[in-house]
């Protein structure tokens, strides 16, 4: 089973992750996923959370139509993708998914300078997707399980935008994927 579910999201990842670009920034949904495991494994994170840094926007390929974000609407994409993984993965790597959009909102509201070091096409989608927290939202927040792991995948996120990086193939993180499954798979 685990193979098959693992084959299944790497090819969607290669496949139609190489079509699609990353909202409209200059990579495609699979240069920015590979950016971000990339970015995860150099910083010795977890096997789960590399898992999750690979799959964090995973939700954007599974949408039948277009995604709606490139039509100013929010699709929840993060919840969708974290709902179809959660059958396979702990919360380890599902967690920090639902909640890399939130983090998104969480860092706007409570660091000096994120907001204005956002892609234009990041500070678009923010305002779709609910726009910066509350200091209440922003308090209740971080003090949930895995949302201190969550909020520093969203700062990988923000990073893993450059336009012809070279990273390791999707491959290259296979065996981490498996890992996460086989650990929730116990």
């Amino acid at each position: 089973m685990s193979g098959s579910v693992v084959d299944y999201l790497l090819e969607l990842l290669e496949k139609k992750g190489s079509d699609i670009q990353y909202g409209n920034e200059d990579v495609t949904q699979l240069e920015h996923a590979l950016q971000c495991a990339e970015l995860a494994e150099q910083h010795n994170k977890s096997d789960a959370f590399i898992t999750a840094a690979l799959l964090h926007d995973v939700g954007h390929l599974l949408y039948e139509d277009d995604d709606p974000i490139h039509e100013g609407k929010d699709g929840v994409h993060e919840d969708l993708g974290a709902n179809y993984l959660e059958k396979y993965f702990g919360e380890d790597v599902t967690l920090p998914i639902r909640a890399h959009v939130a983090s998104k909102r969480y860092l706007a509201a409570v660091e000096d300078g994120y907001y204005d070091d956002l892609s234009e096409a990041s500070k678009k989608s923010l305002k779709v997707q609910g726009g910066i927290f509350s200091k209440e939202e922003a308090e209740e927040f971080i003090n949930k399980p895995q949302m201190k792991e969550a909020v520093e995948m969203r700062r990988f996120d923000d990073q893993a935008k450059i336009l012809n990086k070279k990273t390791p193939t999707v491959e290259h993180f296979r065996k981490y994927v498996e890992n996460s499954f086989q650990a929730n798979s116990n």
